[in-house]
């Protein structure tokens, strides 16, 4: 059995930065025991397999260890591929997922627009395991439906933290988020997952669903500039737009390839 496969750089408009994903357009679902062993062997934060389904798709996320919910970058690199390569011809692409509803994408000029559910956080007392593996002391810390967001006092504090990945990885949650006040955006951020097998993420559309909302109350405005201070970094236009989220930028191919499994 032969599936192309196609890697993007999302949140970029050019090689070399960003996020990249994998993505494999089915006809059919494989085994999840299948999709997994691709994703691991793929090696990239996450790898997107799409099938159609009429005039939509149904889509799921892999990271090199397990399934997750939701992923901003890899649907922005599915996008693009159904664009630039299957001739979709409509303006927007309604994806389906299982955990997450549906998901819209949309064309903005040389943009595509993510429309995602957004996140409902709530304000916790950090564990102590995870204030010890963070490597800093956040001002607030909230609770989203998969990850940890903790606030600090500037941009120059999120770009010294040095995690230890081997204790935040016992820490009981997909991820964590740390953001402040930018100096050049309104708000900066990074991600790290390593129990879904991702020490730092380069850029992290899902994780400003719960970034938007949170710095859309915070400073009063509802359309945000947004950098994730990874070392490929990405930048990301963000709208709060009630109990949804709109995530623009760009993506660009990097490499198109086939996959051979079995004979």
């Amino acid at each position: 059995m032969k599936i192309k496969i196609y890697q993007i750089d999302a949140f970029s408009d050019q090689v070399f930065r960003g996020n990249p994903a994998a993505v494999c357009i089915l006809d059919n679902w494989l085994d999840e025991s299948t999709m997994q062993l691709i994703a691991a062997e793929n090696n990239l934060a996450e790898t997107a397999f799409v099938v159609p389904k009429g005039r939509n798709y149904a889509i799921r996320w892999f990271t090199p260890k397990s399934e997750v919910d939701l992923c901003g970058h890899a649907t922005l690199a599915s996008a693009h591929v159904l664009f630039n390569y299957y001739n979709y011809k409509f303006h927007s692409i309604k994806f389906e997922s299982m955990a997450s509803g549906e998901l819209l994408v949309t064309k903005d000029g040389q943009k595509l627009v993510l429309d995602f559910p957004a996140d409902q956080i709530e304000k916790v007392a950090p564990p102590d395991s995870l204030l010890k593996a963070i490597g800093g002391k956040p001002i607030e810390t909230y609770r989203g439906k998969t990850d940890f967001l903790l606030i600090f006092d500037s941009q120059s504090t999120i770009e010294l933290l040095k995690p230890d990945f081997k204790q935040l990885s016992k820490v009981n949650t997909r991820g964590i988020i740390v953001s402040a006040r930018g100096e050049k955006f309104d708000f900066v951020s990074r991600f790290f997952a390593p129990q879904v097998g991702i020490d730092e993420d380069p850029v992290t559309g899902s994780a400003h669903t719960t970034l938007t909302p949170y710095w859309a109350n915070k400073l009063n405005k509802t359309k945000l500039t947004a950098q994730q201070l990874s070392k490929r970094k990405g930048e990301l236009v963000c709208v709060w737009d009630g109990d949804r989220v709109k995530i623009s930028g760009s993506a660009v191919t990097y490499m198109i390839g086939e996959i051979e499994i079995g004979n």
